[in-house]
């Protein structure tokens, strides 16, 4: 991480950096709460249509999928999970997949196939949900990794999607006098490799995403909304109801580059699942944007 005088100078450009950041680039997508189905994994496989129809009644307007096999996203092939989203009046501007087979052996099937998985439903964002990264070469293997991104942004590019990756908190260790991400973000060419920041797991993981917006404006094009239970750091809980101050967030959405977030929901559901994510696209339209 860098040292706190050299924050201070990054933090001192980034005001004038944010100007370049499109004026309406939050303003845009304000109304469109989104949902990672991956919230709502347990009942999805057991009633698609059903789900998908909850979720546009329970107020949100994006999806962002997961768990595309065999050709089909929970059974329908993708002009089937379209038509689906389509008649219940959502979009699925992103979607999370895997580049590991592509990684390990070169070879571009697997992501060509997912690619136009999520290029045949509309998607905008091709995500990597994780990637492997060998930690016992330290920043080197980040910079391993940072460089398959280039490389799949670039097939992605080709389908006409963009390439972002999903963190988590390991990513934050510190490397010396650096981090995982850090190494990502300076390594990865910036008109190709966007950044799903998952608000939960940098605030998890010791970390302030506002510092991030200022050291990298407009590289967060989309986040992850999933607040963190006071009394249990490791449980999540409805946004709103947790220890993560959103508010100060949203308000910095335009520095962030941010255009789409997803609520993200995986433990303590309260009343149910769907009860869950109702509470916190509610609670978003209410006191958030």
């Amino acid at each position: 991480m860098n040292s706190r005088r050299t924050f201070l100078k990054q933090a001192g450009l980034a005001a004038g950096a944010a100007l370049l950041i499109p004026s309406f680039a939050f303003d845009k997508a304000s109304k469109n709460v989104g949902l990672q189905l991956y919230s709502l994994r347990n009942e999805l496989p057991k009633d698609v249509k059903g789900i998908i129809e909850k979720v546009a009644q329970a107020g949100y307007k994006e999806v962002e999928t997961y768990g595309f096999s065999n050709g089909k996203f929970w059974g329908l092939t993708p002009k089937e999970f379209k038509a689906l989203l389509n008649a219940n009046g959502l979009k699925a501007p992103s979607g999370h997949y895997h580049m590991d087979d592509f990684v390990k052996t070169g070879k571009t099937d697997r992501l060509k196939a997912d690619i136009e998985s999520s290029a045949a439903i509309g998607g905008k964002y091709f995500t990597i949900a994780g990637a492997h990264v060998d930690m016992s070469k330290g920043v080197d293997g980040f910079k391993k990794t940072a460089d398959d991104f280039n490389k799949v942004a670039e097939i992605a590019k080709a389908s006409g999607l963009k390439f972002a990756y999903h963190n988590h908190d390991f990513e934050f260790k510190k490397l010396g006098d650096t981090t995982g991400y850090d190494v990502y973000l300076s390594e990865t060419d910036k008109n190709l490799v966007n950044f799903e920041l998952d608000l939960y797991w940098v605030v998890r993981s010791g970390n302030d995403p506002l510092a991030l917006f200022k050291k990298y404006p407009g590289r967060f094009p989309m986040w992850h909304v999933k607040d963190m239970d006071k009394a249990k750091p490791e449980w999540n809980t409805e946004v709103g109801k947790g220890a993560i101050d959103f508010k100060s967030i949203f308000a910095q959405a335009k520095l962030s580059g941010m255009q789409h977030f997803f609520v993200e929901h995986e433990t303590n559901y309260q009343p149910d699942p769907v009860g869950s994510i109702k509470t916190s696209c509610d609670y978003i339209k209410a006191n958030l944007i």
